[in-house]
């Protein structure tokens, strides 16, 4: 299958700012992209690209005083499937991590494992060991958490989302990242595209996801707390030890955000076909 995702976001910028951002597909899809604009913007400015210490590609500018608008779009090939179901995947034990995971054991900015480390084995010390227990500490996070976008706030944490019981996708990952640390489970918060592919339309406006990965039987496997089930046409942005170290932009100096819109839906071929005419 074929999935169109893509951008277009506003800043207004009060003087000239540095930013940094994080909005285009991790480079590991690279190879499966099918079609692509070059990154716009407008009025032009130059950018170029790096990549940090996560891997992940990061664009770096300094936006001009007034209106940035900034946008890319893509086709990729997709094989459909929704995400693993990998119910044997063992837990890797702690002297046999590789020592590039123990960074992911930490607590960190957004994942307090200390305030939550008795909590999480009240609650998940008897569960079965590997994938099993992740799922269970998903089970928990979706049904303990209330999603909405009016509970947005961008300094809550997951002990924060514990005790106060709302949030929205980020606070779900960042819980279920924090309990998976806690019972040594190396665990990496995640963000990217995540569209209606293969379950009812959403009627709000489409944003970016997070999601989490677990480290078990030697490979990083996907998990998502906050839909808690198998999604298809899942797009990764970026990956890090929580949404400190991934925003999807970073200004070093006031802006405002003035439009963001956001696409994932699937496609087909003879729209592929239109768009490379037109770019030809």
């Amino acid at each position: 299958m074929l999935i169109r995702y893509g951008y277009e976001l506003t800043f207004q910028c009060f003087q000239p700012t540095l930013m940094v951002c994080l909005l285009d597909s991790h480079p590991e899809y690279d190879y499966r992209i099918r079609y692509k604009t070059p990154f716009s913007a407008n009025p032009s400015i130059a950018t170029h690209t790096y990549v940090d210490s996560f891997g992940n590609q990061v664009r770096r500018f300094v936006a001009p005083v007034g209106d940035l608008t900034v946008s890319r779009d893509f086709v990729i090939e997709d094989n459909g499937l929704p995400d693993g179901y990998e119910q044997h995947a063992q837990e890797v034990p702690l002297e046999f991590l590789p020592s590039e995971t123990l960074v992911y054991l930490l607590g960190s900015r957004y994942c307090e494992t200390d305030k939550l480390g008795d909590i999480a084995w009240q609650l998940f010390g008897s569960a079965p060991r590997g994938w099993a227990r992740v799922k269970a500490i998903c089970d928990f996070v979706c049904n303990h958490l209330t999603f909405g976008y009016q509970y947005a706030r961008a300094t809550r944490t997951a002990y924060e989302a514990y005790n106060e019981r709302i949030g929205v996708c980020r606070d779900f990952a960042h819980l279920a990242v924090a309990f998976c640390r806690c019972m040594n489970i190396p665990a990496r918060y995640a963000n990217g595209f995540l569209g209606d592919i293969g379950v009812p339309p959403d009627p709000a406006p489409m944003d970016y996801n997070a999601w989490f990965e677990a480290y078990l039987d030697g490979r990083w496997i996907t998990f998502d707390a906050r839909h808690n089930t198998p999604r298809i046409g899942r797009i990764t942005v970026a990956r890090g030890r929580d949404a400190t170290d991934i925003p999807l932009a970073t200004s070093f100096g006031p802006h405002i955000l003035k439009g963001f819109r956001v696409w994932t839906e699937e496609v087909d071929e003879t729209l592929v076909r239109g768009l490379e005419r037109q770019s030809a």
